[in-house]
């Protein structure tokens, strides 16, 4: 361990993604190679007795109840913030001004305004920064960004994408607390736009560019819900659906949807890509698979291909890290190589992506979802 340099991580909250990262730190030392390796040094959240049990469990060495407390000491090097999007802007920009590297959860902000106070507090203070969008890191997500970047697709006509749940279709489901901050506006900013479209948005720039301008529609299904908090009933201010039109600066139309309001779909993310050359398309419930077609397959067996992207030699995205060929990995491995990207940025002086700056373009295109939605119009990207 004398040759590693530590990392010491300060989290801040304790929920799903908490536990996500909590994983990620734990295991990436033992299956990537960095001169850096994550210390689990201090948990912080406002309920003592929970955040300690949380501790307890992932082997963090101790804990805080208030994160100011956390970003003042002086053994913490990264601050991971896993806390509801109205908090992250406060929480980021204080640990810039101490000095801390800061990992974020998505999405970055409430709103542009604050992503762009977030970007330039780390830019002032030169601090790495990274946002978790974690789906760039699985392997057949990235393996399809290698296709495209290497021109197998040829000129991009299409991309698509979708984003489904279940989960909110019960009028009695109440909205805010700790559990259901995302069905609270003034906790989230905004319903499936900023919690499920800026995944398929963030891929989306990552795979095929800058989106040039869009037109969207939103509905509130259920518009009034029991608060948590208050425990009286209160309109509900979250998108529940949302689908847009937009088009791509390489002159490609895309067309996303969003919704919490499809039965039998728990995390259905998929999304297409047609190019004159081929197309490709990935399912989140088969995540380790990448279908593609290529034109110039002789027409007697041209169709698509289900490329099983478990291989180990090289030719497939971080799968030299795991298991033999044909042995998959799943959804938790893609913040395991969020981490270990993190951690090799840092060994050569640079971030990893996507940083505040990048995941900034994604608000910009939430941003500018809603207000199409609201003014029934075209909006551009500004």
């Amino acid at each position: 361990m004398s040759e590693h340099k530590p990392l010491n991580i300060g989290m801040i909250g304790y929920g799903f993604m908490g536990r996500a990262h909590s994983n990620a730190y734990c295991k990436v030392g033992n299956f990537f190679k960095t001169k850096h390796r994550p210390v689990l040094r201090a948990a912080c959240g406002r309920n003592e007795e929970a955040v300690q049990a949380f501790a307890d469990n992932w082997g963090y060495e101790s804990t805080e109840t208030d994160w100011r407390a956390l970003i003042a000491r002086d053994d913490i090097d990264a601050i991971d913030i896993c806390v509801p999007n109205n908090l992250h802007k406060e929480i980021a920009i204080a640990a810039a001004e101490a000095g801390k590297m800061i990992l974020c959860e998505k999405p970055l902000s409430m709103d542009v305004a604050e992503g762009e106070a977030m970007c330039e507090a780390v830019e002032k203070a030169g601090v790495t920064n990274m946002v978790w969008y974690n789906y760039r890191r699985v392997p057949a997500v990235t393996l399809a960004k290698n296709l495209i970047d290497e021109g197998r697709l040829g000129r991009i006509f299409h991309y698509r994408a979708n984003f489904l749940q279940d989960w909110t279709i019960a009028e009695d489901v109440p909205q805010g607390g700790a559990a259901l901050w995302r069905l609270d506006a003034a906790a989230a900013g905004s319903g499936v736009t900023g919690d499920l479209l800026a995944h398929c948005i963030d891929t989306a720039l990552w795979l095929n560019g800058s989106i040039h301008d869009v037109t969207a529609m939103t509905e509130t299904f259920v518009k009034e819900r029991m608060h948590n908090l208050t425990g009286k009933v209160e309109p509900v201010g979250i998108d529940d659906a949302c689908a847009f039109l937009c088009h791509f600066e390489n002159g490609s139309l895309g067309l996303f949807e969003s919704t919490r309001y499809a039965r039998g779909h728990k995390a259905l993310y998929t999304f297409e890509v047609n190019g004159e050359k081929g197309s490709l398309r990935w399912d989140l419930h088969d995540l380790h698979r990448l279908e593609f077609f290529d034109h110039a397959d002789e027409s007697a067996v041209r169709g698509w291909r289900n490329v099983h992207v478990t291989d180990h030699g090289g030719d497939h995205p971080y799968m030299d890290h795991w298991w033999v060929p044909g042995l998959q990995i799943g959804y938790e491995h893609s913040f395991v190589h969020q981490v270990a990207d993190f951690l090799g940025g840092l060994d050569r002086g640079e971030n990893a992506g996507p940083t505040f700056r990048d995941a900034l373009e994604t608000q910009k295109v939430c941003d500018a979802v809603l207000e199409s939605a609201k003014t029934k119009s075209w909006c551009n990207i500004s």
